[in-house]
């Protein structure tokens, strides 16, 4: 995939942090990527990485505790035929805002949630009120984002029902969420998210906790979908066979920072950090000998309050350099074309594009 020259969103240096009265978590420590329009980018990482902090901290949803300390996300918000998005800058068809400046609570990020950015959460259960039925939260999110009237945001709900591969979506929009199977709720979930025809959608582990036959249809909705209405994607998960089907550009993170990224085939043909390389060995594969226990990544995520100096990593490593990995944190440099790791063995090579 060849990006377009400007992309959608862009994070930069993106630090949160959760003041508690034990300590600070550092939870995201200096997080930067891009996505481009169109483009999928899957997150991967172990449970406790900062997968699903990074995309709370780009939306403004931080929990109680936490706090946007620096860093930058510009997203390029679209103004022509969208009044509700005036930024009060030049009138352009495409202005550049960075998030982090806006009040989590202000009427421009609340727009900016749904309109431009949409959310499909971990779990739709708990997403979903149960004393209200599905439809009625669907067009409750129409409404507030554009200027239609009831009947025909309930039309819009039903159409996106439709869209998901809902069927009898005129009986089913008046269903409540405890109504639905598990599969019928990650597609009212998703309907929801599109409903506004956002630029971007972020998907925090959409196939948890569903079969594996659902999970499959699901991921096939958000291939078409993607390609379609040509939706960026930020695809947040753990599962390695999931991103090598769906994502174009990965991020793999750890202990709040980026380990590794680049383009999908890149990272699994040739993965540069010793993380990355673990994580690719413990894949089962047709070509595993049988009977044979896969490799495991010895160890387990450091606690938060007893992060590690140096390399978040350097304890579990296996090609770990005494005197340097534990002295300090290497930054995030050229590996390979458009590919970036963040360790100490390829500090000092210079790489040709």
């Amino acid at each position: 995939m060849h990006p377009p020259a400007f992309p959608l969103l862009s994070v930069q240096d993106l630090k949160a942090y959760f003041y508690m009265d034990e300590g600070v978590v550092k939870a995201v420590d200096g997080v930067s990527f891009d996505v481009y329009p169109g483009q999928v980018v899957g997150i991967v990482g172990e449970s406790g990485c900062g997968k699903s902090v990074t995309m709370k901290a780009i939306l403004q949803i931080l929990e109680p505790g936490g706090k946007i300390v620096s860093g930058k996300v510009q997203l390029r918000v679209r103004r022509a035929g969208r009044p509700d998005l005036d930024t009060g800058g030049p009138n352009s068809a495409e202005e550049l805002l960075d998030l982090t400046r806006l009040h989590p609570n202000s009427k421009l990020m609340r727009k900016i949630r749904g309109a431009e950015i949409a959310l499909i959460p971990q779990e739709p259960m708990a997403a979903f009120s149960p004393v209200h039925t599905v439809g009625s939260q669907i067009m409750e999110a129409i409404l507030l984002h554009n200027k239609v009237s009831k009947a025909e945001a309930r039309q819009r709900a039903i159409d996106a029902f439709r869209a998901v591969g809902i069927s009898m979506p005129e009986q089913r929009i008046d269903a409540y969420s405890w109504e639905l199977s598990g599969g019928l709720r990650q597609r009212a979930i998703i309907a929801m998210a599109l409903s506004c025809n956002p630029r971007l959608l972020i998907a925090d582990e959409p196939t948890t906790a569903i079969d594996v036959t659902t999970q499959a249809q699901i991921l096939r909705l958000l291939r078409d979908l993607q390609r379609e209405k040509d939706t960026a994607i930020i695809f947040i998960t753990h599962d390695l066979g999931v991103i090598a089907q769906m994502a174009h550009y990965v991020v793999v993170m750890y202990l709040g920072r980026v380990m590794e990224q680049g383009p999908v085939n890149e990272i699994f043909a040739n993965p540069r950090h010793p993380y990355t390389q673990a994580l690719l060995k413990s894949i089962p594969s047709v070509q595993s000998t049988p009977r044979v226990r896969l490799p495991t990544i010895s160890g387990s995520i450091p606690h938060p309050f007893n992060r590690p100096k140096g390399c978040p990593f350097h304890p579990r490593c296996t090609q770990f350099i005494r005197g340097v990995c534990d002295s300090a944190a290497p930054e995030l440099l050229a590996v390979g074309k458009d590919h970036l790791a963040s360790c100490f063995l390829y500090q000092s090579q210079e790489v040709t594009a």
